[in-house]
């Protein structure tokens, strides 16, 4: 173990387990995680690895025996009959039979309804009336002759969470651990190795807790896919719900209105909204209209009479273009459905987590040090819901006072989150408080400024904050650092025309495209190209001799995709680990070349791996995944006929590159060498003997 495994033990003896063992248990029992943590810190809370590799093979036998597949509900159904009484772990739900005057429960996975449940059961357990709870339950087996009767007896419940936990033991242990450690702990427990990340990756990744923490809060989060957006709210929690978005109604959220019965806001710390993105999905815009209020005044109607509530929510979705593009032509939250697409709406937004930030996830960004059990952690995280820490930066800095009443809750909101999450004994130093008033300024300003895009009565904002020795530090987003032409469209000048605005566009010119001048060919090689940057691409061939260095995709391929929108490759053997690596290196041409705010789409044919397809398909989507965010749009297909032999690439700028090696250029690098230049460059690599052929439209 690690040192810090070793103190976490240490200080937090049986209430931290592996967390690398949820998957080892998991076999194909589809629960969420803390529902396998709740069982692990029974028998795994230890660091004795006898003891774990005896606790791990307990749980086993627990899933095994008690946990129910639906495909063996039948089973498990004949054993309670024949034993009389079986335990289960199951989804249980209950609802109100109005006609018998009873709570009836429904076993999700066991397939039996109408099981009696007394009243004491129903009230300690109340999150069973709107959407079920994860429950160790005893069911019993009686036969009746009566008709309508139904056997099954529910002889006792236990929910999956802890029942109760030392907060004061909590805050002594907390202040046994650096503020690094302490983040690096929190990194695990959410499932993911913290030297895999920096150290914004890590306040990025535990943002998305604060709606767990912090009451009433209303986060965003679009980014590409594949980063781990909905992961914390299905499986972090016993306290939080994650939902379809498309599955949303008004009743189901707040209140029904024939029956009464509240919503999921009454019963819920955290409402997620899953696939929330999607320009044409249809929306309810009574749902809307309620949610604003809501999420302004933590508030709704059922009938006259308003009803308070303190879930918080979490809007999560994909973006499809990237960020360039979006602050080129529309702005950072062009995939909310259309009535979600109101200033009214985002402006009640607390914080925007930029997802396009967060690394999509890969294996060895995976756990295998210690970690909270997740439920002991989320009823710490629920206590904390009761305190508010607003205000700590007060005494050290202060807002501009210029910023909103609305922006500076969103801020402040944010900010409490954060200190409670890291602090929450207090003893923060004001370096720290400054780096989370910082991050919780920059979440409220990526709404804001989306905002004065949309509508221009939104007057201009300086997110700054002044220390005490009266230095402004002013917040800037990373995307308005790295877009600078493309961030501000709102900036104008006036034209003399009263009530008239002139957008100032990006200048191109102050941008050159990168260029890297064609590495002419050794003698041997010929004919020769003049370099492409010189005189611009031209059609021609070229051949390479064996061993050849100062060949690089950039030089090779740039200059005839400068412009292109559209760019296929056609090539049967992009299967292997180094064939895909070439085609990712040849993509980062593209996205480096290509002009700031537009996004280009590249098309791959090949051959399927005969050998391990699933090996190939998975790197092709590390490849589609990991290049979307800079502006790549990577698709690809396979031909099952085995009739590809020539390997080109085409634009649908009229040019067409005949390749009669492929990508496979490259000698063999070692890439395990990561100080090797030859890793690291391909100019200093080696290459085969290959020829290359351009030819315009029209040309033989």
């Amino acid at each position: 173990m690690s040192t810090l495994d070793d103190k976490i033990n240490e200080t937090f003896a049986g209430l931290v387990v592996r967390k690398d063992l949820v998957k080892e248990v998991r076999g194909n029992a589809i629960v969420p995680s803390y529902v396998l943590e709740f069982l692990l810190g029974q028998y795994c809370a230890t660091n004795d690895e006898d003891a774990i590799r005896s606790g791990i093979e307990t749980v086993k036998e627990i899933l095994h025996r008690h946990y129910v597949h639906r495909n063996e509900a039948g089973l498990i159904r004949s054993n309670i009959r024949e034993k009389g009484r079986w335990k289960v772990i199951d989804k249980v739900s209950v609802a109100l039979n109005d006609k018998t005057d009873a709570y009836e429960a429904s076993f999700a996975n066991l397939g039996i309804k109408k099981v009696l449940v007394d009243s004491d059961t129903v009230k300690k357990n109340q999150k069973m009336l709107v959407s079920g709870v994860w429950s160790i339950a005893d069911v019993e087996y009686e036969h009746k002759e009566e008709a309508n009767a139904v056997p099954w007896v529910l002889g006792n419940l236990k929910a999956i969470q802890m029942s109760s936990f030392d907060f004061d033991a909590y805050l002594a242990a907390r202040a046994e651990f650096t503020t690094e450690e302490w983040i690096d702990l929190l990194i695990q427990t959410i499932g993911f190795n913290p030297e895999a990340f920096g150290r914004r990756s890590k306040l990025l990744q535990l943002l998305r807790l604060i709606p767990f923490v912090e009451r009433n809060y209303n986060l965003i989060e679009l980014g590409p896919k594949g980063t781990g957006k909905s992961h914390i709210f299905s499986e972090f929690s016993p306290h939080g719900i994650l939902i379809s978005g498309g599955e949303v109604t008004v009743p189901k959220l707040f209140v029904s209105n024939s029956s009464g019965k509240i919503g999921l806001v009454g019963y819920w710390d955290t409402i997620a909204f899953d696939e929330f993105a999607g320009r044409q999905k249809k929306v309810d815009k009574a749902l809307v209209d309620i949610m604003k209020n809501y999420l302004a005044n933590k508030s709704f109607s059922r009938g006259v009479e308003t009803l308070g509530a303190e879930a918080s929510m979490a809007f999560i979705g994909n973006t499809k273009h990237s960020v360039a593009y979006m602050l080129k032509h529309t702005d950072l939250f062009e995939e909310l459905p259309e009535k979600y697409y109101d200033s009214a709406f985002i402006d009640r937004l607390h914080t925007y987590l930029p997802g396009w930030e967060i690394d999509v996830i890969r294996g060895e960004m995976f756990a295998t040090g210690y970690g909270f059990i997740v439920d002991y952690l989320a009823e710490v995280l629920r206590h904390l819901r009761g305190q508010d820490r607003s205000s700590d930066y007060r005494d050290l800095f202060t807002l501009n006072p210029t910023i909103s009443t609305r922006d500076r809750d969103g801020v402040q909101k944010t900010f409490s989150g954060l200190m409670k999450l890291l602090f929450p004994g207090g003893g923060a130093t004001p370096e720290e408080i400054r780096e989370l008033l910082t991050l919780a300024m920059e979440g409220r300003k990526r709404v804001k400024d989306q905002l004065m895009r949309l509508d221009s009565t939104y007057p201009e904002v300086a997110f700054t904050f002044t220390d005490k020795a009266g230095r402004e530090i002013r917040v800037q987003t990373l995307e308005e650092r790295e877009h600078p032409l493309w961030y501000h469209r709102r900036n104008v000048e006036e034209t003399g025309e009263q009530g008239r605005e002139t957008i100032i566009e990006p200048d191109a010119e102050r941008v050159p495209p990168a260029q890297t001048p064609f590495q002419t060919p050794a003698p041997t090689a010929a004919p020769s190209i003049t370099p492409a940057a010189a005189k611009g691409p031209s059609p021609g061939h070229v051949t390479f001799m064996e061993n050849q260095k100062g060949v690089s995709f950039d030089a090779l391929f740039g200059p005839w995709l400068d412009g292109a929108s559209e760019i296929t490759l056609t090539d049967p053997y992009i299967r292997v680990y180094h064939q895909m690596r070439n085609l990712m290196e040849l993509l980062e041409v593209i996205a480096i070349r290509k002009p700031d705010g537009e996004d280009v789409r590249f098309r791959l044919l090949t051959a399927p791996d005969p050998e391990d397809l699933a090996r190939q398909t998975g790197y092709l989507e590390q490849i589609r995944d990991g290049i979307a965010p800079i502006g790549v749009e990577f698709g690809w297909a396979f031909d099952g006929t085995n009739s590809i032999h020539a390997r080109h690439l085409v634009t649908d700028t009229g040019w067409k590159i005949l390749l009669d090696r492929g990508l496979d250029l490259f000698q063999r690098a070692d890439l395990n060498g990561g100080f090797s230049p030859a890793n690291r460059h391909q100019r200093f690599r080696q290459v085969k003997a290959f020829e290359v052929t351009y030819l315009r439209d029209g040309d033989k």
